[in-house]
C-alpha cells in the first residue's frame, strides 16, 4: 500500500496522469528487467520473487491487468509499486520513471492551476544515474583524443577494436584534476551529487577534483542497463594508484550486488538457462565477442550470496527449471581458492554448478588473443561439475601412498560430499572419493554421514524435503468460501463482464469476514460496474480496504487464475453469483427452520406464520437459485 504517496502526488501530479501511468506501462516488461518470466497458464506470468529467497517460482504477474502479487511473501501491486520496492525509488520517482518509458507528457498542478510544465526536481537516484549518463559521453568523447592513445592501444592489444568499445561504452578519464567535474557542473550537477555519486572527491584546498585520472574507464551497469559506477584500469607507470579502481559505494552502486555485463547478457541467460562467471571487464567482453554471451562478472568483490540472487532470479533457477552455473577461474592458486569459494556457495544455486579452467591457465581474454574464439567456447563446454574439481584440489594436497595421507584426505573430502544438494548423487560420490583414495567404502560413508550430521534414509529426505518446500497455502475452508473468492476475482478481473451481476449481490450474501472487507471495498470504489479494469481499478479497490488481510487478499485474487478454462462469459457470472447466494440463502433457511421449531404455534401464532411465510419465500428463491446454478463451478 502506498495510499500516503498517492496523496502527496495529488497535489503535483494529475491523478488522471497518474491513472493513464498505471494503465500504460506494461508490468510485464518492466518487471522482465528484473525477473525472468514465463507462462503460467490463463495468460498469466511466473517467475522467482525478486522480494525473498524462494525455490519454486510463487511470484505471479498479470499483464492483462497490470498489477503483479507473491503468493510466498504476499507483496503485490502494479508497476508503479514494483518500481518502488525493487528499485527503492519514491512514489514521485516511480511515476517519473515509467511516464517517460511510456512517453507520457506528465502534468503537474501549482497554485490550484493544472499546466503543463517541466519536470520538478528529480529524486535522488535519477539525477545519481543522469550523473553518470552524462560521465559515459564526457568519457567516451576523451578516447578518441591524443591523451588516450594508451587506452587505445591497451584495448587494440587485447583483440578489441572500436566498435567493441563503442559497444561496452569503454572511455577514457584524462590528464587533468577536475575537467570532469566542471564538465559536469556546467550540466547543473551539484557539488553534493558529484560527491554522492562518487564521480568527485574534496581536494585539500575544499574544491572538487575528479576521482578518475589518466585510465581507461568501463561504465558499469545494473540489470536494467543504467550506469550506475565505473571501473577504472591503470594504464601508466607513474600511477601508484592499484591496477584496477572501482566506483566506491554509493547509493545506487553495491558492488555485492553488481554483475558487470548482466545488461546485456540477461536474455541470453533467461534463454539458455546458463550463466558463465569470468574475473573480469575484458573476460566478459572476449567472452561475449567469442560467442558465450551469457558471461557476468564481478565488480571488485568476490562473488558472494547477493551476486547469487540476481541470478536466480534471471535464470529462474527453480525447482521446476534448474539453471546452470559455470565459474571460470585461473588454474593458480588464486583461482582454485576462489572455486572452492564458489563450492561454499553451491547450496544456494537449485541448478547446477561447474568450473571451467583452461589448460594453459589462461583467462578467457588471453585464451581469445592467443587461441581465438573457439578456444573460448570449447573451454565453457569442457567445463566439469564444481564439486568434482573442488575433491580432486583437495586430495591432491595429501599423499596417498601413505595411511596417514589417505585417512587424512577422506577427513577433509567427506565434508565436500557431504554438502552436495541433491542426495541421490551423494552414494555415487561416497564411491568415487573411495575409488580415488583407494579405500573401502565403508570408512568413506560413515565419514561422510558424519560430516553431515545424522544418517540419512527416506524419512530423513522426506522431512528435509518438506523443510525445502514452501508451506502449502490455507486450504478453501468451505464449497461457499471457494465461490466467494470466485466471485471477488471476477470483480477485479473482469468488472465490465461482471460488474452489474456483481453488484446486485450485496455483503450481505458473503460470509468470510475478510471477503465481507473486499466486497465493502469494491462498493466504496464505486463499483464494479462502474470500473474499467486493470491497474487503476485494482488499486483503487485496495486503497478502499480498511484491513490490512483484506488489502493482501485484493493483490492475490488479482491475479489468481479463475477456475473455468478460457475466457469468462454472462452465464459463468450469472452461475458464479447465483451459487454464492445461493449458499447464503440456504444458510438463513436452516437459521429459519431452527427459530421455527423452537416457537410455540399457539403462543406465538403472529411471528410463527410470519417465520414461516419468510421460509417458504426463501425456499422458492433458493430453488430458482439452484436451477440458475446448474452445472456448478
Amino acid at each position: 500500500m502506498y495510499a500516503e504517496g498517492v496523496a502527496e502526488m495529488a497535489g503535483r501530479i494529475r491523478d488522471e496522469d497518474i491513472a493513464l501511468v498505471r494503465e500504460r506501462a506494461s508490468i510485464a516488461e518492466v518487471i522482465s528487467d528484473t525477473v525472468t518470466l514465463k507462462s503460467a497458464g490463463g495468460g498469466n506470468l511466473k517467475g522467482l520473487c525478486p522480494f525473498h529467497d524462494e525455490k519454486s517460482p510463487s511470484f505471479n504477474v498479470s499483464p492483462a491487468r497490470n498489477v503483479y502479487h507473491c503468493f510466498g511473501c504476499g507483496v503485490g501491486g502494479d508497476a508503479i509499486k514494483f518500481l518502488m520496492d525493487a528499485e527503492h525509488l519514491s512514489f514521485v520517482e516511480s511515476v517519473e520513471r515509467l511516464a517517460a518509458r511510456a512517453g507520457i507528457q506528465l502534468r503537474y498542478v501549482e497554485n490550484d492551476q493544472t499546466t503543463p510544465r517541466p519536470r520538478p526536481q528529480q529524486g535522488q537516484k535519477q539525477r545519481l544515474v543522469a550523473a553518470h549518463a552524462a560521465a559515459v559521453e564526457f568519457y567516451q568523447a576523451q578516447l578518441g583524443t591524443a591523451g588516450a592513445r594508451p587506452a587505445r592501444e591497451f584495448l587494440a592489444r587485447r583483440g578489441f577494436d572500436r566498435a567493441a568499445a563503442q559497444r561496452y561504452g569503454c572511455g577514457f578519464a584524462p590528464d587533468g584534476w577536475d575537467l570532469l567535474t566542471k564538465h559536469l557542473r556546467q550540466q547543473g550537477f551539484t557539488h553534493d551529487e558529484l560527491v554522492t555519486a562518487g564521480l568527485s572527491r574534496p581536494a585539500r584546498s575544499g574544491s572538487l577534483i575528479d576521482r578518475f585520472r589518466r585510465r581507461l574507464m568501463w561504465p558499469i551497469r545494473d540489470i536494467t542497463g543504467d550506469v550506475i559506477g565505473f571501473g577504472a584500469r591503470k594504464l601508466f607507470d607513474d600511477d601508484d594508484g592499484p591496477k584496477y579502481l572501482n566506483t566506491p559505494e554509493t547509493p545506487i552502486y553495491k558492488k555485492s550486488h553488481v554483475l558487470y555485463g548482466i545488461d546485456q547478457a540477461k536474455r541470453e541467460i533467461a534463454k539458455q538457462g546458463k550463466v558463465v562467471v569470468v574475473e573480469g571487464y575484458t573476460d566478459v567482453m572476449a567472452c561475449h565477442l567469442a560467442g558465450v554471451p551469457t558471461a557476468v562478472a564481478t565488480c571488485g568483490t568476490a562473488f558472494a550470496a547477493d551476486h547469487i540472487s540476481v541470478l536466480r532470479r534471471v535464470l529462474l533457477d527453480s525447482d521446476e527449471r534448474a539453471g546452470e552455473i559455470v565459474f571460470t577461474f585461473d588454474g593458480d592458486a588464486a583461482g582454485q581458492k576462489a572455486a572452492l569459494r564458489a563450492f561454499e556457495d553451491d547450496q544456494r544455486f537449485v541448478g547446477r554448478t561447474f568450473i571451467a579452467v583452461s589448460p594453459d591457465n589462461m583467462d578467457p581474454c588471453d585464451l581469445r588473443l592467443a587461441k581465438g574464439d573457439l578456444a573460448v567456447r570449447d573451454l565453457v563446454a569442457r567445463r566439469e561439475p564444481l564439486v568434482d574439481f573442488a575433491l580432486r584440489h583437495v586430495i591432491s594436497r595429501y599423499d596417498l601412498d601413505t595411511v596417514d595421507g589417505r585417512v587424512e584426505a577422506m577427513r577433509r573430502a567427506a565434508p565436500l560430499v557431504a554438502k552436495i544438494k541433491d542426495r541421490e548423487k551423494r552414494p555415487e560420490y561416497v564411491r568415487k572419493l573411495a575409488g580415488d583414495l583407494g579405500m573401502e567404502i565403508e570408512p568413506v560413508q560413515r565419514a561422510v554421514q558424519a560430516a553431515g550430521g545424522a544418517p540419512t534414509g527416506p524419512a530423513q529426505d522426506s522431512a528435509a524435503s518438506a523443510r525445502r518446500g514452501r508451506t502449502p497455502a490455507p486450504s478453501v475452508d468451505s464449497p461457499q468460501s471457494m465461490v466467494e473468492r470466485e466471485a471477488l476475482k471476477l470483480a477485479l478481473q473482469q468488472p465490465v463482464l461482471a460488474g452489474p451481476m456483481f453488484d446486485a449481490v450485496e455483503a450481505a450474501d458473503y460470509r468470510h469476514p475478510v471477503h465481507v472487507a473486499v466486497r465493502a471495498a469494491v462498493a466504496e470504489a464505486g463499483g464494479a460496474a462502474t470500473a474499467t479494469g486493470g491497474a487503476v481499478w485494482i488499486e483503487a479497490v485496495r486503497d478502499a480496504c480498511d484491513d490490512l488481510a483484506a488489502q493482501a487478499l485484493v493483490g492475490e485474487l488479482a491475479v489468481e487464475p479463475l477456475r473455468i478454462d478460457g475466457e469468462p462469459d454472462p452465464r459463468y457470472v450469472s452461475i458464479t453469483m447465483a451459487q454464492l447466494q445461493w449458499g447464503s440463502v440456504t444458510a438463513r433457511i436452516r437459521d429459519l427452520k431452527s427459530k421455527i421449531q423452537r416457537i410455540n404455534p399457539v403462543n406465538q401464532k403472529d411471528e410463527y406464520f410470519a417465520l414461516f411465510g419468510e421460509l417458504l419465500s426463501l425456499e422458492q428463491h433458493a430453488r430458482a437459485l439452484r436451477e440458475q446454478a446448474a452445472g456448478g463451478l
